[in-house]
């Protein structure tokens, strides 16, 4: 197809990333999808299945935002549950209302393989070497885990930021700087300078400050419109938060964890359970052994693997005297309802924690 123009799903900041790295080694245009609102989730909701979950929903309406804006090949990379049949089904549909596009899916077998990436993106640009291929592409992946360590900080924090709005500003600086490097110099340099921004950004943070751990499915985790953007909601309430799932967790470390997961759960599971199962069982004893005030479980309406892990978590925060609250999201989901439970759940918290103190 002559005169590409290539597009992608949303996912929280990680299409800065993903925009370097198509940029960087294709010659095809690169039209990022709009920002998800409203009508993105009314788009991917009127021609998906009801039942399917919310992220092939948003997934959905980002394509044909995208395709209506003028996109003719479209990305995707899906794996580990029915995510990864999400690509042939999506093409299905958008073919049905007559879009005419490519589909390319990154993933093999629901993992990233070094030399299928390079055959995807070597007959998309024919003049592509493998070197300079596997330059981007370490850059493009030290930049996301540089954005998520730098993330988790700011989640710890920004909940006691003494001038609103001081971590975000700098944030969006850093991430605009790091789209314009080049070398893997440069990126880490840049890393390093704004790491001790952030640091020097004043806090006033209480010793009997409230801390909650968000657990649940990965794209309502990362996708902040999906989940009615709750981190903000708890920062606004002063409370200090811990979130395992990000991108770099998922590509490079959740291969390796399996059996130490087993093993430091194995009182309450045997085996993996799809997904992030497993994983969300294992994080709720941490929480409870790191010394948390209480859990969030959040996932789309339907998803298979987190409806196994609940009974599960439930069972161990029963038996641990653990506060959890679960938020399952669909397409008609209210967000005052959502703000109504946290706020009973953070009203039961501060009573549980003061009792405690006494």
């Amino acid at each position: 197809m002559l005169n590409q123009v290539i597009s992608f799903p949303h996912l929280g900041d990680y299409y800065i990333p993903i925009n370097y790295l198509l940029k960087n080694t294709l010659n095809c245009k690169v039209l990022t999808s709009p920002t998800i609102t409203k009508k993105t989730i009314e788009l991917g909701s009127k021609y998906s299945p009801d039942f399917v979950c919310i992220p092939f929903k948003y997934n959905l309406g980002n394509y044909i935002e995208s395709l209506e804006n003028g996109a003719n090949l479209l990305m995707q990379a899906g794996g580990g549950c029915r995510f990864g049949c999400y690509p042939e089904v999506q093409k299905k549909i958008l073919e049905d209302l007559g879009y005419e596009f490519d589909f390319i899916n990154l993933t093999k077998n629901g993992e990233f393989e070094f030399l299928n990436l390079y055959k995807i993106f070597k007959e998309l640009n024919p003049k592509l070497n493998i070197f300079k291929f596997a330059h981007v592409l370490i850059l493009t992946f030290i930049m996301i885990n540089y954005m998520d360590n730098i993330d988790d900080y700011i989640r710890q924090n920004i909940g006691f930021e003494v001038n609103k709005d001081e971590f975000l500003k700098l944030k969006k600086k850093m991430l605009k700087d790091f789209t314009n490097t080049h070398s893997l110099t440069k990126l880490t340099y840049l890393y390093f300078k704004y790491k001790k921004k952030f640091k020097l950004i004043p806090v006033n943070k209480k010793e009997k400050r409230l801390k909650i751990g968000i657990i649940g499915e990965l794209y309502t985790s990362m996708e902040p419109f999906s989940s009615y953007f709750l981190e903000t909601e708890l920062a606004s309430m002063n409370i200090e938060v811990k979130r395992f799932t990000n991108a770099t967790y998922l590509i490079f470390k959740k291969r390796f964890e399996k059996r130490k997961m087993l093993n430091y759960a194995k009182k309450y599971i045997k085996y993996q359970i799809g997904a992030d199962g497993l994983d969300n069982v294992y994080r709720t004893l941490k929480l409870i052994d790191d010394g948390y005030d209480g859990i969030i479980h959040i996932k789309p309406f339907g998803c298979t693997p987190e409806v196994g892990a609940i009974p599960i978590i439930d069972k161990i925060c029963k038996e641990k005297k653990m506060p959890v609250i679960y938020f399952s999201f669909d397409s008609g989901t209210s967000i005052e309802g959502i703000k109504t439970r946290l706020e009973a759940f953070y009203d039961m918290l501060n009573m549980k924690k003061e009792e405690k103190s006494e």
